[in-house]
C-alpha cells in the first residue's frame, strides 16, 4: 500500500477520533470544542504539523512496525459538562469507540464483493487495522491518553487528581514503554484479538 493512501487512511480514523470527542463533549454541555472550530471533520482543524504530518512519513519511510501519531487535542472544559465525572468518561469512551464503529463498518464491506476489487481489500484491511490500532492504543490509561478520562471519572477525586499529575511526563512515559515492548507484549495481543472478534460480525 502507498504512503499517501497509508497516510490518508490514519489521518482519517484520527480525525473521525477527534471528532467523536468534540461532539459527545457539546452534547453533554460543553461547548469548548465547538466554539474553537473543533466540531468538525474537515481535517485542517485537528492537524498538529508534528504529530500528523511529520512523524507518520517519517515512521512509514523507516519501515517501523509501528505507525504513531496524534491531532491537535480537542479542547475540553470538562467543568463545563453536565456531570463532570460521569460525563468524562462518555467523552474519554467517544474517540475509541467511533474507531471501534469504523473498524467494524470495514469489516462488514470485506464481507461483500468490494473485497475482490484488486487492491481494495488491503485498503479496507488497513483501515480496519489502524482504526482498532487507535482505538486500542488511546484506551491506555495514561495521561493525556483517553483511557486516563476515563479512569479519571471512575477513581476517587484524591486518586484521579494524583493521575491527571503525571499528565506532564505522560508522553515520556508512552514512548519509553513503547521502547521496553509494549507494543508487542501488550497492544498487538489485545488489536488481534479486537480484530478477531469483529471478523465474526
Amino acid at each position: 500500500m502507498g504512503i499517501l493512501i497509508a497516510l490518508a487512511v490514519f489521518f482519517s480514523a484520527i480525525i473521525v477520533h477527534e471528532f467523536s470527542h468534540a461532539f459527545v463533549a457539546s452534547l453533554r454541555g460543553d461547548q469548548t470544542a465547538a466554539r474553537s472550530g473543533r466540531l468538525t471533520l474537515n481535517p485542517l482543524a485537528h492537524i498538529d504539523p508534528f504529530g500528523t504530518l511529520l512523524l507518520p512519513v517519517l515512521l512509514i519511510l523507516l519501515n517501523s512496525p509501528v505507525l504513531f501519531g496524534w491531532a491537535k487535542p480537542v479542547p475540553i472544559n470538562f467543568s463545563g459538562l453536565r456531570n463532570p465525572r460521569r460525563d468524562m468518561i462518555w467523552v474519554g469512551l467517544a474517540g475509541p469507540a467511533a474507531n471501534i464503529i469504523l473498524a467494524a463498518l470495514a469489516t462488514l464491506l470485506l464481507k461483500t464483493g468490494l473485497k475482490d476489487i484488486p487492491g481494495l481489500s488491503q485498503v479496507i484491511g488497513s483501515v480496519i487495522l489502524f482504526n482498532v490500532v487507535l482505538a486500542v492504543f488511546n484506551l491506555v490509561p495514561i495521561p493525556p491518553l483517553d483511557g486516563s478520562r476515563i479512569l479519571m471519572g471512575l477513581l476517587p477525586v484524591p486518586l484521579a487528581i494524583r493521575l491527571a499529575s503525571i499528565e506532564r511526563y505522560g508522553f515520556i512515559i508512552l514512548f519509553a514503554l513503547i521502547y521496553l515492548g509494549f507494543f508487542n507484549g501488550i497492544i498487538w495481543p489485545v488489536v488481534a484479538w479486537v480484530i478477531y472478534l469483529l471478523s465474526l460480525l
